[in-house]
């Protein structure tokens, strides 16, 4: 490839990992095997990450001359810190399942012998089986606090709040819990 290229295709990166970075559902990785480089930008860009026990992930880019291009520098150290950022990328370190779970990169680890999508699907239930609505919600609070201050950010959670407060959905749920039910959400 040419470096022009090259340019293209880390911009495609950007472009087409876009969409799973703004989705207002949640995207979950289950991660199986090696995720080096772009398989870990690909990660980076899901909010929650769920690690088969054998996983290792690593930024080596800067070990070939080059560097995480594709989001990496600026995710993984909004997930880990800025000082374990520059311990992967700097030293090109890769961690193994354990290790990632203990930085806060990976959120859970399946257990030796379980299948790592069933063990993902398994703990994302209480996602899947809870209020679209409040969960765009908070998705849209969280993401956008990254921008700014802690103030602009308490407002945007209000604006973000507002939605849920008017939602069929939390009439559902109160009555659920009055009834001593479980909610039956329909994101409206």
């Amino acid at each position: 490839m040419t470096e022009n290229d090259i340019r293209v295709q880390v911009e495609l990166y950007r472009s087409e990992l876009g969409p799973l970075d703004r989705s207002p559902k949640p995207v979950i990785a289950a991660l199986n095997g090696v995720a080096f480089g772009g398989g870990l930008e690909l990660a980076l860009v899901c909010d929650l990450r769920v690690a088969a026990a054998h996983v290792k992930v690593g930024l080596p880019e800067t070990t070939l001359g080059i560097i995480p291009g594709a989001g990496g520098t600026q995710r993984v150290g909004r997930i880990v810190g800025e000082a374990r950022a520059k311990e992967m990328i700097l030293l090109g370190r890769s961690l193994t399942a354990q290790e990632a779970l203990a930085w806060g990169l990976v959120n859970r680890v399946t257990p030796d012998g379980k299948n790592v999508v069933d063990d993902a699907v398994e703990w994302i239930q209480p996602i899947a089986n809870g209020a679209p609505i409040a969960q765009a919600a908070a998705l849209e609070a969280i993401d956008r606090s990254f921008d700014v201050s802690l103030e602009m950010g308490l407002e945007l959670e209000k604006v973000s709040y507002d939605k849920v407060l008017v939602s069929s959905d939390r009439r559902e749920a109160l009555a659920a819990f009055a009834e001593k039910r479980k909610p039956k959400f329909e994101g409206k």
